[in-house]
């Protein structure tokens, strides 16, 4: 049986090339620098003050010994023998960091969610403005984690991980300096053991954490098993493969076992390493203080004894932390890396550079088109496709599936460029329009109707957005759809639910008619939009489609071909190449490749 697919965890090199792309996140902190420059002077008079914290607790906790303070305990302007003073100083220290602290995160917190802010923007405005092969090359979870999951880890980051980075390795330089200057020859035997064993520790903890996470993959697996088992029971039972099915249940479930107590045995050597190794570390470093603080003539002061130890409990604690601080980091550079590259990237907007914005009445000349999808260039869609539509003229493509027909919708909306020829709108070529402008005057009924989650009023007026009351009604009811919409009890109110799943699929086409006869369009494309209805909503359907057809040159992409014998132009589609033209009488009378399609369909 072969092991899960587990999705690995993202591990992010910082490399010279991540960072180049990576550090464009600093363009969106740039209009927020000053409260972001602000935010670092608390942050670092907050590690400040954090530094005094352990010198003075040291004083506080030595500040009753009767042995004599040493040479570093005369210098401060305090007298630190005096405990009722250092416990004011901490008061004061406390309230300081407090406020230092306060700041900080709010400085920090508000110039992060700007700057995000931004970032989301931008890069939905670049995905919605992507060409259409962009989306081919992509998948929409995979965009859509670029927005949710990438944007978070830098949220995160910017927000804490930076800075909780800069104090903890503030901590263990400063912390190491300040050893030194209390007692080099105890710091030395320090550093020879508490972050020594802090590290082993560490990587202990992210061994015994993989493999909880193997077992959490075995387990989701049993579970897929169990699911899938449950769910097709009566397969199950039908096959008489109860046996089988136990069989993998069984084995995954041993998995999970043997990796859990695994598991198990190094969780208790981890402990075991924790209590003789790291606090025996610590037990020998206060042993050796405490001897160091003895005799007449003491090397080391009581309240500096006191002092020192405090500096390495908190020097341990940021040794520990820096590794997954940095992992955090390099995995927020992984993810900015990903949202620039998106935000990098030329949309629509840029590559598409027409300016042109004639007058379209409806007239499109393909002259001799060639075309591969982008992602497949060596099989060639369409070969050397020319035909013309004058304007109100009902256009028809037939053919087998495969033979290019919804392309030719695809480039008629420009979603592509061409490999050769052109297509031009009134004697003007596709490439030289403004591209928003010339889709504005074209509008699709698909075969599958996407609605947006929302009401159908919404979903109206997505043709047109700045619509009337009366025109939306007026739309619906020339999409024969007024009459399914009130008898809803919200009516237009009526939320239609994700991809539009609470309404059928021929109310669903007769919404995206609607939204289509609100655009108004010039030119009309029906991509096989009656194909899956059954004969009740396709005659509805169908109506509607003919009144919305009027005054408009119309593309019919037809897999019914009783829908297009009133078209004017049938164009007869074999692959990728146009093989016959006529009207539905002249091409039954050639007895060719369309009298055939119209045999089987009989």
């Amino acid at each position: 049986m072969m092991r899960p697919k587990k999705k690995k965890e993202e591990r992010v090199k910082i490399t010279k090339e991540s960072l180049q792309t990576a550090k464009g996140i600093f363009a969106y902190l740039r209009p927020y620098s000053g409260s972001y420059i602000i935010g670092w002077i608390f942050l670092v008079l907050s590690t400040g003050a954090g530094f005094a914290f352990p010198y003075l607790m040291g004083q506080l906790l030595g500040g009753t010994s009767t042995e004599p303070m040493s040479m570093t305990s005369s210098i401060s302007a305090i007298n630190l023998s005096n405990i009722n003073s250092v416990a004011f100083v901490l008061l004061i220290l406390f309230i300081g960091q407090a406020v230092f602290s306060y700041f900080r995160v709010v400085l920090f917190t508000n110039v992060t969610e700007n700057a995000l802010r931004d970032v989301r923007n931008d890069a939905f405005q670049k995905l919605i403005y992507m060409p259409m092969d962009f989306f081919n090359a992509n998948k929409v979870g995979e965009l859509t984690s670029r927005i949710s999951n990438d944007i978070t880890q830098i949220q995160e980051t910017l927000r804490t991980t930076v800075a909780e980075f800069f104090r903890q390795l503030v901590v263990v330089i400063g912390g190491v300096v300040l050893l030194f200057y209390f007692s080099w020859k105890l710091a030395l035997i320090m550093l020879a053991t508490v972050p020594v064993m802090a590290i082993i520790a560490v990587i202990f903890g992210k061994y015994i954490k993989r493999l909880s996470k193997q077992a959490q993959d075995y387990s989701a697996e049993s579970n897929s098993i169990l699911e899938e088992a449950l769910m097709g029971i009566a397969n199950v039972k039908s096959f008489t493969n109860e046996l089988f099915v136990f069989g993998k249940f069984k084995k995954s479930t041993q998995e999970i076992r043997n990796l859990n107590v695994k598991s198990g045995l190094w969780r208790g050597a981890f402990i075991s390493f924790i209590i003789f190794c790291l606090f025996g570390a610590i037990v020998f470093i206060i042993w050796q203080g405490l001897l160091m603080t003895q005799g007449p003539n003491p090397e080391l002061a009581t309240g500096d004894f006191f002092s020192f130890v405090m500096y390495t409990v908190m020097m341990g604690a940021s040794v520990g932390s820096l590794p997954e601080l940095y992992a955090g980091i390099q995995k927020s550079v992984g993810a900015t890396e990903n949202l620039m590259l998106i935000i990098n990237k030329q949309s629509e907007r840029e590559m598409n550079t027409g300016k042109q914005k004639p007058e379209i009445t409806g007239k499109v000349t393909f002259d001799n088109v060639g075309f591969a999808y982008p992602q497949r260039p060596d099989v060639t869609v369409l070969k050397h496709v020319s035909f013309k539509a004058n304007s109100n003229e009902t256009i028809a493509f037939v053919g087998q599936s495969g033979a290019g027909k919804s392309t030719m919708a695809s480039l008629i909306l420009n979603y592509y460029p061409l490999l050769k020829g052109s297509i031009t709108f009134d004697g003007v070529n596709a490439n030289d329009i403004d591209l928003e402008y010339l889709r504005s005057h074209i509008a699709i009924v698909p075969q599958e109707v996407i609605l947006f989650a929302g009401t159908i009023r919404e979903n109206i007026l997505f043709g047109n957005p700045d619509a009337t009351e009366e025109q939306v009604i007026e739309a619906a009811k020339q999409a024969n759809a007024f009459d399914f919409i009130t008898s809803f009890p919200e009516q237009f109110e009526t939320q239609v639910g994700d991809r539009g799943i609470q309404l059928s699929g021929g109310q669903k086409q007769r919404i995206a008619i609607a939204r289509a006869i609100l655009k108004n369009p010039t030119i009309l494309i029906l991509d096989e939009a009656t194909s899956a209805l059954d004969n009740e909503s396709e005659k509805l359907v169908q109506d509607a489609l003919d009144k919305l057809m009027k005054g408009r040159t119309s593309f019919v992409i037809a897999h019914r071909l009783t829908t297009i014998r009133k078209a004017d132009k049938i164009f007869v589609l074999n692959n990728g190449e146009i093989v016959e033209t006529g009207t539905h009488n002249e091409l039954l009378e050639q007895k060719g490749v369309y009298s055939g399609l119209v045999e089987i369909q009989k």
